[in-house]
């Protein structure tokens, strides 16, 4: 490969990670905001009402779930800050990374003879992600740290917060999560550049029954990309539905890159990205089964 064709995907990877990260902004900016008002006034109503809602078993993981699934990448990042702090709970958090989405519903949508189809997905991520919520909520019981009350404080401890207002810490939160995501979306779109959409649909067409564990494997990439491939093959008849809906299970897109940065406990991260990768086959090979 020359100088120049090499260039070319790198440049379109970076029109991309810009893209994709400038995004996020407003959803960074908003769940840091909301971090910051709840350490400030941590006796209002309002944060009492929101830490009771964020860790109750059913009632945080149906939220993360029906917010999950509305079609933007963003959210699963604002959601995993907010873990972080320990404002909502692990289940809320597992179910908002089994619901989201990404590119798969406007791509769907852009498919007029699969509209019907993309009803049944939505309506599959979040029973999955309840249930998933749920389930991981009780393995977060026996298996996570229990040390949360320090978690913001840790999340805070060198950028000064105390010394100025909430709306310049949340921006500084912001631009440095904000960098992070970009060097990862910018990596992860050089990669999926040079190795090909084409190569990557290949190996996934030549999985066989195995297909649920590629697909799963691929939706963890931290990348919209791997959300457009998967729905793509799935419009264009390529994968089941089962195994659709399992890839797009894992699918969380920047939200797990983020979890690994902002909550610094690797076990813990290492429970989420496996019980996700877990819940994404199970789920793929069940429905295949099913249907």
């Amino acid at each position: 490969m020359d100088f120049e064709h090499l260039l070319h995907p790198i440049i379109h990877a970076i029109e991309h990670a810009i893209k994709d990260s400038a995004a996020m902004l407003p959803f960074l900016y908003a769940a840091f905001l909301l971090m910051e008002f709840i350490e400030h006034h941590s006796s209002n109503k309002l944060s009492l009402m929101l830490e009771k809602a964020g860790h109750s078993r059913l009632g945080g993981t149906a939220a993360g779930a029906a917010l999950g699934c509305v079609p933007q990448c963003g959210f699963s990042i604002a959601a995993t800050n907010l873990y972080s702090s320990r404002i909502i709970s692990a289940g809320t958090l597992m179910a908002v990374y089994i619901s989201t989405s990404d590119e798969a519903v406007p791509i769907l949508i852009a498919h007029p003879d699969r509209i019907g189809e993309l009803w049944k997905l939505i309506a599959a991520k979040v029973i999955i992600a309840v249930i998933g919520g749920i389930l991981f909520s009780f393995i977060a019981d026996k298996l996570l740290s229990k040390d949360d009350e320090a978690d913001f404080d840790e999340l805070c401890s060198d950028c000064g917060c105390g010394k100025h207002g909430i709306w310049l810490s949340a921006l500084k939160h912001t631009v440095s999560i904000f960098i992070f995501i970009f060097i990862v979306n910018l990596i992860m779109g050089i990669v999926m550049e040079l190795a090909g959409e084409d190569n990557v649909k290949a190996f996934l067409n030549g999985m066989g029954i195995w297909q649920p564990f590629a697909a799963a494997l691929i939706g963890m990439i931290p990348n919209c990309a791997s959300s457009v491939i998967l729905t793509e093959l799935f419009a264009n008849g390529s994968i089941p539905f089962g195994t659709a809906v399992g890839g797009l299970c894992t699918g969380a897109g920047m939200g797990l890159a983020v979890l690994f940065k902002t909550n610094r406990k690797l076990k813990d991260n290492l429970i989420f990205v496996a019980f996700l990768y877990i819940i994404g086959v199970v789920s793929g090979i069940l429905i295949n089964a099913a249907f």
